[in-house]
């Protein structure tokens, strides 16, 4: 199965309380963290809700 790789590139402080919980969703904590995640619609959905703060690479 194919996979992505999210980063995160932006702080959170200022982003909206739903926000913050998608990017926990992720399994982000950190600014520089990087997860491994399947590419399904559900984590494509997520990343396109903070594509602002995230940086994908497949």
């Amino acid at each position: 199965m194919d996979t992505i790789k999210i980063t995160l590139v932006k702080s959170l402080i200022g982003c909206s309380p739903r926000q913050r919980a998608t990017v926990h969703a992720l399994g982000l904590r950190k600014i520089r963290q990087v997860k491994e995640l399947p590419k399904n619609d559900a984590v494509l959905g997520m990343v396109e809700r903070v594509n602002h703060l995230v940086e994908v690479v497949e």
